[in-house]
C-alpha cells in the first residue's frame, strides 16, 4: 500500500544567473518513509530542498503539501506547513542552554516559561530516543548533540516533514548509528524524512526510496531494496563506473618525515597528543584512523606549523639532497622558506583553507602571496590554475571570480584539494579530503592522491571511512585518545582489527612505529 503524499514537486526550476540549479524537477515525498536524495556535487540537491524550506523561491513549477498547492516564501511559511530543515552548519547560540536555543524565535503569548520548554524537550527526547539535557550549554555539547538539538528545534515547532542536509558528515560511525535509530523511530511515528547525502552505504542502510539528480535534472526514483552502490552510482554519473580503489606500489620509498615524542597539551593541561612516534615515506599513503577528536587535527596542524607542541617533541624533515631539517617551532611561512614543499588540506575548508569572499583565482594567489610576489601583477598564473582545476575536477561555479562561499561544500573541497596538489608538494596532508564529495569525485581524489604517491610524495590521509582507509593506504596509523595504539599494513589489516584499535582494544604494532 502506497504511503500518503507529504510533498509533491512538479516541474520545479531554479536558476542563479547563467547557472541552472534545477530544471523541471518532479519529486514525491511520503509520510512514514525515509527518502534519500542523491547526486554529484552541484547537482542541485540542496537548492531543491531549500525551496521546500523557504530559503529560495522557484522560478517556475508547483509545490503541493498534503495535496494542496502552496507558495513557500520564507522558513516561517515552511514551519507553518510543518516543514523543518536541518542544515550542515548549525544555527545555535553557544552560551545558551538547549532549552533556551529551542525557545529562540518562538511566538509565545503572555509570560514565557523556560521550564515548560525544557519539559517538552524532555518529552520529545523520550519519545524518539534523543540524548539531550535541556539545561546543558551548547558550548559543552559534542557535534552529535548539537545536531540532535537542531532536530529537536524543528520537532518542537511541530514539524512532520524533516529535511536533513548531510546529517552524518561530521559524525563518527557510532554517532551515525544513534542518529539512524532516532530517524527510524521518527519514521515509525509517521514523519516524512528526506536525507541529502553522498554516502551510499548509509543510503542503502537507512532509506526506503532513493531519488537521483544529475546536473540539476531529475533522473528517477528507485526502491532501496532494489538498488546497489554500483547501480546508484551509475544513475548519478550517467555511465558505468568502477568502485575499486587502486593501490599501486611505488618503486622508490624514501623517508620524508620522522615524528618523535610529539606531545600537545591544551590550556587545561589535557594531553591532546601523547608521545606520538612514527615515520612517513615518499611513495606511500599513510592513513590516519581514529574516532573524531582523538588527536588527528592536532597531529596534522603540528606538522604544518599551526599547533604548538610540548618541549621534547621533534618533527624532522629529510630533503632529497641529504641532511635533515627540524620543522618544530616554525610557522608555515618559515617552513616554506626552509625549502620544504608541504601542502595541507585542513578539515575546516572555509575557516583555515580558503577565504570564502574570494573567488577561485584569488584563492590560488594565497599560496604565493607571502612569498614576495606582487598581489596585483601576478594574476595570470593563478587564473590559469583556477581554470585548470575547474576543468579537471569539474567544479560547478558560475565563474572563477565567484566567491567560493557560494559554491556547494563539495565544490569548495575540490578547489582546496586541487590548489594544494597543484603546489607540487613533497609532503601532502589531507584531513577528510572527500568529506561531502559525491562518490565519483571521491574516486577522482583517490586517483590524485595515488598519482602524488607515485611521484614520490609522502601522503598523509586522515579519513573517516575505514573501508576507504583499508583500500587506499599502504600503512595505517591508529590513534586513540591522543596515543598511537598501532601502525598496521593497509594490505593485510582488517576492519575489525582497526576498529578495535580505535577504541583502545587489542593494540597491534607493526610497520614503522
Amino acid at each position: 500500500m502506497e504511503k500518503a503524499s507529504a510533498i509533491q514537486l512538479r516541474a520545479i526550476t531554479k536558476t542563479f544567473g547563467s547557472v541552472v540549479a534545477n530544471r523541471d524537477v518532479n519529486l514525491d515525498i511520503r509520510y512514514g518513509e525515509i527518502l534519500s536524495l542523491l547526486g554529484e556535487n552541484g547537482s542541485g540537491k540542496t537548492t531543491l530542498m531549500n525551496m521546500i524550506a523557504g530559503i529560495y523561491y522557484p522560478d517556475s513549477g508547483q509545490i503541493f503539501v498534503n495535496g494542496e498547492e502552496v507558495a513557500i516564501r520564507s522558513p516561517k511559511d515552511a514551519l507553518n506547513l510543518k516543514i523543518g530543515m536541518i542544515h550542515q552548519h548549525f544555527k545555535l547560540v553557544d552560551v545558551f542552554t538547549a532549552a533556551e536555543n529551542v525557545a529562540l524565535g518562538l511566538d509565545e503569548k503572555g509570560k514565557f516559561d523556560i521550564r515548560t520548554v525544557a519539559q517538552k524537550v524532555r518529552e520529545i527526547c523520550q519519545k524518539y530516543g534523543f540524548d539531550i539535557d535541556p539545561d546543558q550549554k551548547v558550548y559543552n555539547m559534542t557535534v552529535s548533540q548539537k545536531q540532535t538539538l537542531e532536530i529537536i528545534k524543528v520537532l518542537y515547532r511541530g514539524a512532520d516533514i524533516l529535511i536533513l542536509d548531510e546529517p552524518t558528515a561530521v559524525l563518527t560511525l557510532v554517532e551515525a548509528g544513534k542518529l539512524f535509530r532516532v530517524l527510524r523511530n521518527m519514521r515509525a511515528d509517521g514523519k516524512a524524512i528526506v536525507i541529502i547525502t553522498h554516502k551510499l552505504n548509509e543510503v542503502l542502510d537507512i532509506s526506503d526510496r532513493v531519488s537521483i539528480l544529475r546536473h540539476g535534472e531529475y533522473i528517477g526514483t528507485v526502491e532501496t531494496r532494489d538498488a546497489t552502490e554500483l547501480s546508484l552510482t551509475e544513475m548519478m554519473v550517467g555511465k558505468k563506473v568502477s568502485l575499486n580503489i587502486d593501490r599501486p606500489r611505488a618503486e622508490k620509498i624514501e623517508k620524508k618525515l620522522s615524528v618523535e615524542h610529539l606531545t600537545v597539551t591544551d590550556r587545561n593541561g589535557i594531553k591532546l597528543l601523547d608521545d606520538v612516534n612514527f615515520e612517513a615515506f615518499g611513495g606511500e599513503i599513510l592513513g590516519i584512523a581514529g574516532i573524531s577528536g582523538c588527536g588527528q587535527k592536532q597531529l596534522l596542524e603540528a606538522i604544518a606549523g599551526l599547533q604548538l607542541a610540548d618541549e621534547g617533541s621533534s618533527i624532522m624533515f629529510f630533503p632529497e639532497d641529504g641532511g635533515e631539517k627540524q620543522l618544530l617551532g616554525k610557522t608555515p611561512r618559515q617552513i616554506r622558506e626552509f625549502g620544504v614543499a608541504l601542502s595541507f588540506v585542513p578539515e575546516d575548508r572555509l575557516g583555515m583553507g580558503l577565504v570564502g569572499s574570494m573567488g577561485m583565482a584569488e584563492n590560488m594567489m594565497l599560496k604565493d602571496y607571502d612569498r614576495g610576489h606582487s598581489f596585483f601583477t601576478e594574476r595570470k598564473r593563478p587564473r590559469q590554475l583556477a581554470e585548470q582545476i575547474k576543468a579537471e575536477l569539474e567544479v560547478v561555479t558560475p565563474g572563477i571570480q565567484t566567491p567560493v562561499r557560494r559554491l556547494s561544500g563539495g565544490n569548495v573541497q575540490k578547489v582546496l584539494v586541487g590548489r594544494e596538489i597543484a603546489a607540487h608538494p613533497t609532503v601532502l596532508m589531507t584531513a577528510y579530503a572527500v568529506r561531502g564529495l559525491d562518490i565519483n569525485t571521491s574516486y577522482t581524489i583517490y586517483h590524485l592522491l595515488n598519482e602524488q604517491k607515485m611521484k614520490g610524495v609522502a601522503v598523509i590521509f586522515v579519513g573517516e571511512d575505514l573501508d576507504v582507509l583499508l583500500e587506499l593506504s599502504d600503512r595505517i596509523l591508529v590513534l586513540c585518545g591522543g596515543k598511537i595504539t598501532g601502525i598496521v599494513d593497509g594490505r593485510s589489516a582488517t576492519k575489525e582489527q582497526v576498529g578495535m584499535m580505535m577504541t583502545g582494544q587489542n593494540p597491534v604494532l607493526g610497520g614503522n612505529a
